[in-house]
């Protein structure tokens, strides 16, 4: 009865619901662990895990739901994403919610949300319907024979890339004033898509070049503009030189005003979040302190979201946190299988798009809990505390089980790979015969 149920239930591939599962325990139990300033401060010890619970609840109903679509429908949400987002990202930049000195969020009372979460799902289903729609096969001779190249070069050589270039700069553009993390994540997924999709190599190295070269004069001259003019520029401006200082190993304002004693003590005020995760780290003595037993959740701010992968690795050690790197390697090693097995471009673009961004957002999260790159305020996937990040997370999943549903069903038919049937995709794809 159980397997009737979930066979009819839970479709799709079952290794990705497998790693779904697994993520959704451990954030249920480290939630728990993790909240215990949240419960000091409302006086309330099950509510976290009751809140996070009833948000992965919301998320699995919107996976049941999303992953039954058929995935050709989702290349006509760009059309409703795309203008939503720039109008959402417009709107926070001037009267959006203030937290951690970003205006990032728009508060509706009953639920507060980042708009940037929505532009990530538009940016990326965006791309893969452009570089679905522009593949072109074309025969090449050369000493050694022929062969058949595919490229995203239809209707020009530089028009995909063009294309994909002025939806990923805008979007973009329109994120990393206030989050220049989340703004750099898409813009390396975008790399990584147009990558995948065969864009012209000559043309992507030509503008990330030019990108790079813009990167460097910006970071050269926030570096040399005093702290007292960066300031006035609002925003986060003044947080990114100072961070980027630090990595640079660059002496801030304060840092020469310092006095020898000073500098040689570390000074936990002013790096609280880093040194109580390094502290967490150091604490778990390998085997980890066991579920439940955390010492620097009660010192760690956001411990339960940005900070969530330290409080694994102190209480379940180094096989615990080895665990969870395993399940978004691989989350991402079955996705590229998925996508391998689509007959389609835009199924396969679009899986690999949203699997590289979860995956992405992981290793940042964790890189920042072990002090390996600077604090961004990234959520660790479905793990970390939070609302609006859980529901998009889970229909970012309930999108990839519909595409691995579609996969399955391609695997069952003698069907030509998708290099064969390109060209016909843009006519096929839409048809009310055929796969769906």
């Amino acid at each position: 009865m159980l397997k009737i149920l979930s066979n009819n239930l839970f479709k799709g591939d079952k290794v990705i619901w497998m790693i779904y599962f697994f993520l959704c325990m451990i954030s249920l139990v480290e939630i728990y662990s993790a909240s215990s300033s949240l419960t000091y401060t409302q006086g309330h010890h099950w509510d976290p895990m009751i809140r996070q619970a009833g948000f992965l609840l919301i998320g699995l109903v919107i996976i049941l739901v999303v992953h039954r679509i058929p995935c050709k429908y989702f290349k006509l949400l760009p059309f409703f994403l795309v203008p939503a987002s720039v109008l959402l990202l417009l709107y926070v930049l001037f009267f959006g919610g203030t937290i951690n000195g970003g205006n990032r969020w728009i508060d509706l009372g009953f639920l507060s949300f980042q708009p940037s979460e929505v532009a990530k799902a538009a940016l990326i289903m965006s791309l893969a319907a452009v570089l679905s729609k522009t593949q072109n096969e074309e025969i090449v001779h050369n000493r050694r024979g022929t062969k058949r190249v595919v490229m995203a070069t239809k209707g020009g050589y530089a028009k995909p890339f063009k294309i994909c270039s002025i939806l990923t700069l805008g979007i973009c553009g329109l994120i990393f004033t206030e989050n220049l993390s989340t703004a750099l994540i898409l813009f390396a997924v975008a790399v990584m898509m147009m990558y995948i999709g065969n864009i012209p190599h000559k043309l992507m190295l030509k503008g990330l070049l030019f990108m790079g070269f813009v990167g460097a004069v910006a970071g050269t001259t926030l570096l040399i503009t005093p702290d007292t003019v960066v300031g006035k520029a609002g925003g986060r401006v003044l947080t990114w030189k100072h961070r980027l200082q630090e990595k640079l190993g660059i002496q801030t304002d304060a840092d020469k005003q310092a006095t020898y004693e000073d500098k040689n003590e570390y000074n936990l005020s002013e790096n609280w979040q880093v040194g109580n995760a390094n502290i967490a780290i150091a604490n778990s003595n390998i085997i980890g302190l066991g579920p439940g037993n955390s010492v620097q959740r009660d010192f760690l701010s956001h411990a339960e979201s940005d900070f969530i992968y330290a409080i694994i690795v102190e209480e379940l050690g180094i096989f615990g946190a080895l665990f969870v790197i395993f399940l978004y390697v691989a989350l991402l090693i079955r996705v590229s299988k998925i996508a391998n097995k689509c007959d389609k471009f835009f199924p396969a673009f679009l899986i690999m798009g949203l699997g590289i961004l979860l995956v992405l957002q992981a290793l940042i999260n964790m890189g920042v809990a072990v002090h390996m790159l600077p604090v961004t305020g990234q959520p660790l996937p479905l793990i970390s505390k939070g609302g609006t990040s859980i529901i998009i997370t889970c229909f970012y999943f309930g999108v990839i089980l519909s595409v691995s549903r579609y996969a399955e069903k391609v695997s069952e038919s003698p069907n030509e790979p998708a290099e064969a049937v390109s060209k016909l995709e843009t006519d096929e794809y839409f048809s009310t015969s055929g796969i769906e």
